[in-house]
């Protein structure tokens, strides 16, 4: 069973390695991590001994089919804990991060069959995340970024791709929501802007925000 950093480090690994697909730098990771490079090294041959991954000099980490497993309960737990922090303890979707990222720690896997089963087996957290079933499957998404719809096209807001608290209050200030509509009226070709209908509400949005919406056309 890996300890509470390196549950943290299989997960950063997993989201890096675009869910276990390309090999990840140790520098990338340590940058993700918060941490030096040193220590990063040091922990990638720590879960290499667990084999939770592969590792290879200067050719970077891939997550082992056991570490992916490993990966995905934490973000499991962590996307399940998330709806309930929402759905049912009246937490904004931008205060519940950091909280959940507390709770995907505790081991208990009857408590979190149980949580599914009380928020009615939930396919998507708060910000549209998909969340791992019991076998450690994701729901299919199909998803772009709202900053690659071509002018006149109309999608439907399926996740917002970067948890930090200060786009999702700004998201919610403009009504911008999973489920929510929005139409691109126009792109400014100086900084790539556009103005949008978001549920018939004419709004404007960044190049950065739109790019951290995910839609579905």
């Amino acid at each position: 069973m890996p300890s509470f950093t390196e549950e943290n480090y299989l997960k950063a690994i997993y989201h890096l390695s675009d869910a276990g697909s390309k090999p990840v730098l140790t520098n990338h990771l340590a940058e993700a991590m918060s941490t030096k490079a040193a220590s990063a090294t040091d922990m990638v041959k720590k879960l290499a001994v667990k084999k939770f991954i592969s590792y290879e000099k200067y050719y970077g980490a891939n997550l082992t089919a056991k570490g992916k497993a490993e990966a995905l309960t934490v973000i499991r737990k962590h996307r399940l804990w998330e709806t309930f922090l929402v759905q049912k303890l009246g937490f904004a979707w931008d205060e519940v991060h950091d909280v959940a990222e507390q709770l995907e720690h505790i081991q208990s896997l009857l408590l979190i069959q149980k949580l599914d089963e009380f928020l009615n087996y939930p396919k998507t957290d708060p910000h549209g995340d998909p969340i791992p079933d019991s076998k450690g499957k994701l729901p299919q998404q199909n998803t772009i970024g709202c900053d690659q719809l071509k002018e006149g096209r109309q999608a439907v807001i399926t996740a917002v791709k970067d948890s930090d608290s200060s786009l999702l209050k700004l998201l919610d200030k403009i009504g911008a929501r999973p489920g929510k509509k929005i139409k691109i009226l126009a792109r400014e070709a100086y900084d790539e802007s556009m103005e949008a209908l978001l549920d018939g509400q004419r709004v404007f949005l960044s190049k950065e925000v739109s790019k951290n919406l995910l839609v579905t056309e």
